[in-house]
């Protein structure tokens, strides 16, 4: 992806979704929540801190809290070696990284979307698809127009905001798209929380 990224509005962490399952902790605050406002850490075979985005990486888990101040702290302080207990290296410029990688898994869960044909955008398209019922989630870019939004209707349906035109039409294959329409279900729900831990990263103490 080319260009700066821009900052999204601000999201406090504490509106992240819930999710089901037991709480996290935070390394560097001791801060308790829902896995859905924390980021998940893995120690590497040479100690290296690796992000484990998607959740899923073999090993124990290190749980920052979703935002680039707090992951920045954790490499300043050592936090990562002292919750492990022994050695961990964490790159100098963790921080921006785990920024990139919350961006592309929430462009990429997009673009599942819609080649799942869960998900179109365009003004038209989004709003007719709001009309039919068939509207589980509305994504807005962070940079477009609340009044154009408001014109869509649909004021029942959550609302995501983590994404630019330019960096939300890198889903759709064009050169940006203001608004997406997705079907309920569970790509849905992934990418609305996708999109909330992404704008809360970029909100507090913005890495970019």
């Amino acid at each position: 992806m080319s260009g700066a990224l821009a900052l999204a509005p601000e999201t406090p962490a504490d509106d992240l979704p819930e999710t089901d399952g037991p709480l996290r902790r935070c390394i560097v605050s001791g801060r308790t929540g829902p896995r859905a406002s924390f980021v998940r850490f893995v120690l590497g075979p040479d100690a290296a801190v690796v992000p484990d985005i998607a959740g899923k990486l073999p090993g124990r888990g290190l749980w920052v809290a979703a935002d680039s101040a707090s992951v920045r702290r954790a490499v300043e302080k050592n936090a990562f070696a002292k919750a492990a207990r022994g050695q961990a290296r964490a790159a100098a410029d963790l921080p921006e990284r785990v920024g990139q990688l919350l961006l592309r898994r929430a462009v990429e869960t997009l673009a599942l979307a819609r080649r799942a044909g869960q998900a179109v955008q365009g003004f038209e398209k989004v709003k007719e698809a709001i009309a039919r019922g068939r509207c589980g989630l509305l994504v807005a870019a962070s940079d477009g127009s609340p009044a154009e939004r408001a014109r869509l209707g649909g004021g029942e349906i959550p609302v995501a905001t983590g994404l630019t035109a330019v960096e939300m039409g890198e889903a759709f294959g064009r050169e940006h798209a203001v608004h997406a329409a997705l079907a309920s279900g569970n790509l849905a729900e992934r990418l609305r929380e996708d999109l909330a831990r992404l704008a809360a990263y970029r909100a507090v103490g913005g890495n970019e």
